[in-house]
């Protein structure tokens, strides 16, 4: 299992746009990309003084999925031009890590 993580800011008063621009249209996008192996997608978000930080958290069966998803180059990030749009700064490639385990409590 491979999570994806991502991060973006936006102005505050961009915040609520740009989280709703994520669950109503971009992450819909993604899923009806219909990857094989592509399992999830969370969104953290954290107020700072003066930004507010976003986290996407995407999980894949394995980097041939993330491929599928992002391309040879699957480091690269995946910012449409909406998100571009609202988004103060991001980062330009997105860190993969495997998953040793996962445990509910």
């Amino acid at each position: 299992m491979i999570e994806r993580i991502w991060h973006g800011w936006t102005n505050p008063e961009d915040a609520d746009e740009y989280e709703r621009l994520l669950k109503e249209e971009i992450f819909p996008e993604i899923a009806a990309k219909d990857v094989e192996g592509y399992r999830s997608i969370r969104l953290l978000r954290r107020s700072l003084d003066e930004e507010v930080e976003f986290i996407t958290i995407m999980r894949f069966d394995s980097v041939e999925s993330v491929k599928q998803f992002a391309g040879d180059d699957y480091e690269n990030a995946y910012v449409p031009p909406k998100a571009r749009e609202v988004l103060t700064r991001f980062d330009d490639r997105a860190r993969h890590y495997e998953v040793r385990e996962c445990v509910d409590y």
